[in-house]
């Protein structure tokens, strides 16, 4: 029953997200300034809707009516334009059918919501323990066909339309989005569909200096855009297409071929015996706790989006997103924030498993059986970094706080970051003054890139327009140790709370309590608060 709530519950999600994403297209086709934000992406604000408020004055009204709108509208820092322009809309009317057809998909997942309660339709328990199917499945016909019918929309749609080129359902069927078709495809000569790139001196939309490659290879950024070639991008999602799908042929099913996940786990005994018995018990423990299979979830997505909030901004893949400082700003804010929500879940979540779920015979000795052996060592260890990047951060915001305030500015301790302003000079940034790797005119690397990709590599990252490789100095390096302070306390809560769920010195019977709960009465002094659930609280 369990089980069946949940699969029912994911369609209702995918259709709550369906209907969200449908009312942003709604929104700005309706209130917005699409069509006028594409003639000139870099000077039009962005408008995402109107604000109705009978509170607003007539001086709240004009200072809000901005955009080239009639009344007092909300400016749209989420970057969506961008998105829409660089996948190939052109009008309201492509945001309007955008709307309709999420709304679509929405009312289809909620009707599979509802039909997978229904007696006939309810899956056995038996079919969500199968993992090596549904990783097949999951694996080939989400990910790798998602990406193939992207690719596809990427290389029919997008491509043309950044080559001025309108392709609608109407005219997909006539449109070759290569001259020559599947010729090259069917005779091997796959490199002429990356012959002919758009030149760097392309104006994004139109085709003056357009080319005909469809899948490149060029690197570096489009000079106008200011961000990744389209065509490199969808070489890359027909690269991610190809092993996604390959990948989803790797596991054994009905059929004898592939591999068992338990028999690839068990397969795994380090040599030397320093991990114990490896990898021994894993498959039925994962298999059996869904609160295990929910923080191994939240814990790869959470990577993810953090991951995500990093390469919106270092490699951008929406035109004209670099130029916009504030969209860049909270995109990143936005990522990050949810990838530090996410995260904390799955740390929730795994030490739920160990009070309810986790088996010590099942798993004697193996890898999750030696990590809650010596979790003391984990635990100090964490607990020194953590303190020492809080004394040191610390210290220097104050020490130099003070010289600023005794007008003494010249006393501060300011350390160049020389590391990363090393890593950033390696890739070609020539401001630090080290003669390094790419920024060295004599280098090896520089020449033998220099006629393919380096050029728009190279002035992308020199120019101060965009969000590419921002200069660092000594505010960077005292920054990055904040927030180093904060990721390592906040992790070392979590894995104190998750490691000591089953029990500590202090309360040996911990398990017994459950998750949550509040202090075991005045004979037992110190046991207020310390339960996994207030750790994670």
């Amino acid at each position: 029953r369990l089980y069946q709530n949940i699969f029912a519950s994911h369609f209702g999600q995918l259709a709550i997200i369906f209907l969200w994403t449908s009312g942003n297209l709604f929104h700005v086709a309706w209130q917005g300034n699409f069509e006028s934000w594409i003639q000139d992406p870099l000077h039009v604000r962005p408008i995402a809707h109107a604000i109705w408020d009978p509170h607003f004055g007539q001086p709240a009204v004009e200072a809000f009516t901005r955009g080239g709108a009639i009344g007092p509208v909300n400016i749209a820092y989420s970057g969506v334009y961008q998105w829409w322009y660089t996948i190939g809309l052109r009008t309201n009317g492509d945001l309007y059918t955008g709307a309709l057809f999420l709304l679509l998909l929405s009312a289809i997942s909620l009707i599979a919501s509802w039909l997978h309660l229904q007696p006939k339709w309810k899956p056995s328990v038996s079919w969500f323990k199968n993992a090596e199917s549904r990783l097949n499945h999951h694996l080939s016909g989400l990910f790798g066909v998602s990406s193939l019918a992207w690719t596809g929309h990427l290389v029919h749609v997008a491509i043309p339309g950044s080559r001025g080129e309108y392709v609608r359902w109407n005219n997909f069927l006539d449109v070759l989005p290569y001259p020559q078709g599947l010729g090259p495809l069917f005779m091997g000569q796959w490199n002429l569909y990356a012959q002919n790139p758009d030149s760097s001196s392309h104006l994004f939309g139109t085709s003056q200096g357009a080319g005909t490659a469809i899948l490149t290879l060029l690197g570096g950024f489009h000079p106008q855009t200011q961000s990744l070639w389209l065509t490199d991008i969808a070489h890359h999602h027909l690269a991610i297409a190809f092993l996604f799908l390959v990948a989803g042929h790797m596991y054994r099913t009905n059929f004898g071929i592939g591999h068992s996940i338990k028999d690839l786990l068990e397969a795994h005994i380090p040599p030397g015996g320093r991990l114990g018995r490896g990898h021994k018990g894993l498959y039925d423990t994962i298999n059996n706790s869904l609160h295990f299979q929910l923080g191994l979830a939240l814990a790869s997505l959470g990577v993810i989006t953090s991951l995500v909030a990093q390469h919106m901004y270092s490699l951008p893949a929406y035109a004209f997103i670099a130029q916009d400082f504030t969209t860049q700003a909270a995109l990143y804010t936005h990522h990050q924030y949810i990838a530090g929500f996410i995260m904390t879940g799955a740390f929730a979540h795994g030490a739920i498993f160990f009070i309810r779920d986790y088996n010590p015979e099942q798993n004697e000795d193996n890898v999750l059986a030696r990590m809650l052996d010596h979790k003391e060592a984990i635990i100090s260890h964490l607990s020194w970094a953590s303190l020492f990047l809080g004394f040191h951060t610390l210290g220097l915001y104050v020490h130099n706080d003070v010289m600023l305030a005794f007008g003494t500015p010249e006393k501060q301790i300011l350390i160049e970051p020389i590391f990363a302003q090393w890593i950033q000079s390696a890739h070609g940034k020539t401001s630090y003054g080290f003669d390094v790797l790419l920024s060295s005119t004599n280098s090896p690397a520089f020449n033998a890139g220099r006629s393919i990709w380096l050029p728009g590599w190279l002035n992308a990252i020199n120019e101060n327009s965009n969000s590419l490789f921002l200069t660092i100095g000594p505010g960077d390096f005292l920054v990055h140790h904040a927030i180093a302070l904060g990721l390592h306390t906040t992790t070392l809560i979590l894995v104190k709370g998750a490691l000591d769920a089953r029990g500590s010195k202090l309360m040996p019977d911990k398990k017994d309590f459950g998750y949550s709960f509040p202090c075991d009465g005045p004979g037992r002094g110190g046991t207020c608060d310390i339960s996994a659930w207030d750790a994670f609280y």
